[in-house]
C-alpha cells in the first residue's frame, strides 16, 4: 500500500465542516471510482505538531503506483465531476505540501535479497 500525505491549512474564514464536506464529495468520489483505495483526514490536536505541515492532513491509500497514476490521470484532466469536486477543496485549502511513502517492508523488498 502506498500513502499519498497532504498536509494544508484552510483559508481564513472558511468554515471547518464545509472544508470537511468538500473533501468527503472529493476524496469519496475518487473512492467510489476505485482510483483510490481509501482516505482519511484528521486535523492537528492541541496545537500538536510542525506548523510548516499545516492545521489538516488527509492520508490517500492507493494500492501501488499503477493507481496513483491513474487517479491523477483523471484528475489532471481538469475537467468534469472530479475537477469541480477537486476545485471545491483548493478554493478552501492553502499552505499545501505533499509527500508519497509506501509501507514497509513492502511485498517487493519482502522478496528482495540483502546487497550487503
Amino acid at each position: 500500500m502506498d500513502l499519498y500525505h497532504i498536509w494544508f491549512d484552510k483559508k481564513h474564514g472558511v468554515n471547518d465542516l464545509e472544508l470537511t464536506k468538500s473533501v468527503d464529495a472529493y476524496l469519496g468520489h475518487l473512492k467510489s471510482r476505485e482510483l483510490i483505495s481509501g482516505w482519511r483526514l484528521t486535523r492537528r490536536k492541541l496545537g500538536l505538531g510542525p506548523r510548516t505541515l499545516g492545521e489538516f492532513h488527509v492520508a490517500i491509500e492507493v494500492r501501488d503506483l499503477a493507481q496513483l497514476e491513474q487517479a491523477f490521470g483523471q484528475v489532471a484532466r481538469r475537467s468534469g465531476e472530479i475537477e469541480v469536486k477537486h476545485h471545491g477543496i483548493n478554493s478552501l485549502a492553502e499552505n499545501m505540501t505533499f509527500a508519497l511513502y509506501r509501507d514497509f517492508p513492502d511485498s517487493v523488498r519482502q522478496r528482495g535479497e540483502e546487497l550487503f
